[in-house]
């Protein structure tokens, strides 16, 4: 059945393709026919696993399960809404025009073909940008031709990506030094018209493209000038073990233009300094990786020595997918009642896993117990340590679909009884046709927004910059994970947002951006999350995405994750991006106040005046 509706949808796209293209309509449809000249290098053949899954499929975002292989037409949506554990191609016609991560546009002409696991690897071990694809409907499969005009077609998108950034610098900086990447422009052009000359010689088009394409990748890295009012950060979660490797890390980060450091602090239910909260508690008092010394100190005292600075990265409240009882002192194991559950396991004893989120628990925002652990404990952090910000991550609900028992998260015993006291109603007994599944929508959103208050209190009584971790797509957030970033913002309740952008498309992240300025108050600064590195897209698509956080004045960028951070990548944002020693002089006299965290410090008669800047305002406190 599943495959009779597909030959309906994709029978419904041909006829799109056939519209759209009235001159030279393309045919997805029909194996490829080349013309005398063109030389096919590759072509490869695998069976689709499913096209468009129903919106309610599964457990998993997209209806993309493990190792499957889905291709999404535009009758699916606008967005595949995948996570960040696959590889997509972007095919317009039957040509992919581009190479992305998770959530593609889908254009109107064309398809998306999406891969997990084993799937993800067959995508990226045939099919480039310039591929040209074949779906055989009746035999259920895809085929992926690799062929000279492939390469062409690359070489002609790179050179093209590259002179746009050089165009956008020259119009506003008159002051650019456009000459280095205008020169790998002009080789790489020399190269392609080389190749195109080569029409029955296989292998020369296929060197002097590539020549052609490394040319125009130099471009693009030498295209990009450095910024200095731009903060440069990464997320890590600490590995190191002793105060050299810390200080060896931090010297690395610096080297490599990095300037701020979000530190993962508490996660999976641990924190990696021993915590007198989680004592007091009865919970596991410090991460047993990093039993016998305090990390945390460490890692603030050696960045401030280097100008650089650490914000807390806290998973509120997801506490990791160990068993709850593995440790008698895990949170959950002393407070069962704090666990989140479905609406499907809303009886059982105990949290339920979260089956999309690595099989992962979570706590009850609704909780009040819960929320005050988690207060207590940014507070603890603060206080002893004085970071340069807290960075809330996990501040939502776990992913869900409201229209599957099994996905439907806040079920607990102390939400469902504070429902009904407000309310009349046992919450599991509504359904989504229900006029009181609003009342339960508001009801967890406004759990999660009060804890949001309350951090950003703190953090203005403490002058600590508090930011969150949000999902660009605020329909998505608001339905899927209760997270109304939308009153955060518009209530100044904290200073700014770090977006997930859970794509390597340059083109995907600006329309992402886009959602989240256009709903975001002017006063809630941005920080641009880029997952190219995690998501193994290419150095050429980070450079693509810093240039378009920079073409909408975002406040910087924050790669995840450092272990992903490979050479590979830091070696092309030292071409130029984050090198201050190679930016042209103008760049560099281009320093404005930093918004972010700003600090000078003077110290007389053994007290420490700290000044703070951001936009909200502007601080002064002493400590002796």
């Amino acid at each position: 059945m599943k495959f009779k509706k597909a030959i309906i949808l994709l029978t419904s796209l041909l006829l799109t393709f056939t519209a759209v293209n009235a001159q030279e309509p393309v045919n997805l449809y029909e194996p490829l026919m080349t013309d005398s000249n063109e030389v096919i290098f590759k072509h490869a053949t695998t069976k689709i696993d499913i096209i468009d899954p129903s919106f309610t499929a599964g457990y998993y975002p997209g209806g993309r399960g493990p190792n499957k292989l889905v291709i999404y037409t535009p009758n699916y949506g606008l967005h595949t809404g995948t996570n960040e554990f696959g590889t997509e191609a972007i095919v317009e016609g039957n040509v992919v025009t581009s190479i992305s991560g998770a959530d593609s546009t889908i254009p109107i002409d064309g398809i998306v073909i999406s891969g997990h696991g084993s799937a993800k690897n067959w995508i990226t071990q045939n099919i480039k940008v310039g591929s040209k694809v074949y779906i055989d409907i009746i035999n259920q499969t895809l085929t992926a031709y690799t062929t000279s005009d492939s390469y062409i077609y690359e070489a002609k998108i790179k050179i093209s990506e590259a002179q746009k950034i050089i165009d956008y610098y020259k119009l506003t900086d008159i002051n650019y030094n456009f000459r280095k990447p205008q020169n790998h422009i002009q080789s790489a052009e020399n190269y392609l018209k080389i190749a195109e000359g080569q029409k029955q010689h296989g292998g020369a088009i296929k060197q002097y493209t590539q020549e052609a394409i490394d040319e125009a990748n130099m471009a693009l890295k030498t295209a990009l000038p450095y910024m200095p009012n731009e903060l440069k950060g990464v997320w890590i979660r600490p590995t190191q073990h002793s105060e050299n490797e810390i200080a060896d890390t931090l010297e690395t980060l610096k080297d490599n233009g990095f300037d701020t450091v979000f530190l993962e602090t508490y996660y999976h239910g641990r924190t990696i300094f021993p915590s007198k909260t989680m004592d007091r508690y009865g919970f596991v008092v410090q991460n047993e990786d990093f039993e016998g010394f305090d990390p945390l100190a460490i890692w603030i005292n050696q960045a401030h020595k280097r100008n650089m600075k650490v914000h807390i990265w806290f998973q509120s409240f997801y506490v990791g997918n160990k068993p709850v009882n593995s440790n008698p002192r895990n949170i959950l194991a002393v407070h069962p009642e704090w666990g989140n559950k479905t609406k499907q396991h809303a009886d059982d004893y105990g949290a339920t896993k979260s089956v999309s989120e690595h099989n992962g628990y979570f706590l009850d925002p609704a909780n009040p117990d819960v929320q005050d652990f988690l207060e207590e404990l940014i507070g603890e952090i603060i206080d002893r340590y004085e970071p340069d910000g807290i960075n809330l991550d996990y501040i939502r609900y776990p992913n869900s679909n409201p229209g599957n028992s099994a996905t439907a998260w806040g079920f607990t015993e102390y939400a469902r009884n504070n429902f009904q006291d407000m309310y009349g109603v046992d919450p599991i007994t509504l359904t989504t046709a229900d006029i009181g599944w609003g009342d339960w929508n508001r009801y967890r959103r406004n759990k999660i927004t009060h804890f949001v208050r309350k951090i950003g209190k703190i953090g203005k009584e403490h002058h600590t910059y508090i930011s969150a971790v949000i999902f660009p797509d605020i329909k998505s957030a608001l339905g899927t994970k209760q997270q109304d970033w939308r009153t955060w913002s518009k209530e100044n309740y904290i200073n700014g947002f770090t977006p997930l952008f859970l794509t390597y498309d340059s083109q995907m992240l600006s329309s992402m951006m886009n959602d989240v300025i256009s709903v975001k108050s002017p006063d809630t600064e941005l920080f641009a999350g880029l997952f190219v590195t995690f998501m193994g897209g290419s150095s050429e698509d980070l450079i693509k995405q810093i240039f378009e956080t920079r073409k909408m004045k975002a406040d910087g960028v924050i790669l995840f994750d450092y272990a992903h951070t490979t050479p590979v990548y830091t070696d092309a944002l030292l071409a130029s991006a984050f090198n201050s020693r190679k930016s042209s002089s103008s760049q560099i006299a281009k320093v404005k106040k930093k918004s972010f965290s700003q600090e000078t410090e003077n110290k007389t008669d053994k007290r420490k005046v700290i000044t703070r800047t951001n936009s909200k305002g502007f601080w002064v406190y002493t400590k002796e």
